[in-house]
């Protein structure tokens, strides 16, 4: 049985950003997230349909929250024992540099159980991980309409 977290609202240790577990989220929120955090120029943001599929059928998601405004997300799809691979994380430009990235990743790998925390940098965000103390691999992909050879 895979433990998948459930919604839960926990304060940071400042009180002023408030971090949630859960994919029960307000779709248009979540659009005008990422097009604040330049995430909606490589996410397809105007396919209503597909961003749905996207947040639904993801198993960890946690936002950050500053009062009603959704500040970060994460956003993850996890075994909960070997691999949790972090498929966006975005915080708005005004809240960058101010450690909700790092505080929405550090949730994810804890909520992850002992699973390894993956993920593929944006070109804007290659020098952030290494900062952060993350390490880098090799990695491969596949894109929808290409074909093995």
């Amino acid at each position: 049985m895979i433990r998948v977290p459930k919604m839960t609202t926990e304060p940071s240790a400042s009180g002023a950003i408030e971090y949630r577990v859960g994919n029960q989220l307000d779709l248009a929120q979540v659009i005008e997230l990422y097009r604040a955090s330049t995430l909606g120029a490589r996410r397809p943001v105007d396919d209503t349909e597909r961003m749905q599929h996207m947040l639904e059928r993801a198993n960890l998601v946690i936002t950050a929250w500053a009062g009603p405004t959704m500040v970060g997300i994460a956003r993850s799809l996890s075994d909960f024992a070997f691999c949790t691979y972090l498929s966006d994380l975005a915080v708005r430009l005004e809240y960058q540099r101010s450690g909700i990235g790092k505080e929405l990743m550090r949730r994810t790998q804890e909520l992850g159980g002992k699973a390894t925390l993956y993920l593929f940098a944006a070109p804007a965000a290659v020098d952030y991980y290494p900062h952060v103390g993350m390490e880098a691999g090799s990695g491969w992909m596949l894109k929808h309409g290409q074909t093995l050879r």
